[in-house]
């Protein structure tokens, strides 16, 4: 099963409104693995799928590290 609406929150997962068509349960743990090894985000996307596929690094340049 497909999840459209993920990743879900924990903040999602635990507020009284629930109107996805799939179980909370189905939503926290879509594979049997996840209930061990469990990653809660704390944000569903950022900017959307745009966010997705446009990524930006916000790392120290390598430059930095470089010992003269």
């Amino acid at each position: 099963m497909h999840l459209k609406n993920s990743p879900h929150t924990l903040e999602m997962l635990t507020k009284d409104n629930w109107n996805l068509p799939y179980s909370r349960e189905k939503a926290a743990f879509p594979l049997r693995h996840t209930r061990e090894n469990k990653f809660w985000p704390t944000v569903r996307r950022v900017d959307d799928a745009y966010g997705d596929r446009n990524l930006i690094c916000t790392c120290t340049p390598m430059e930095d590290f470089m010992v003269e």
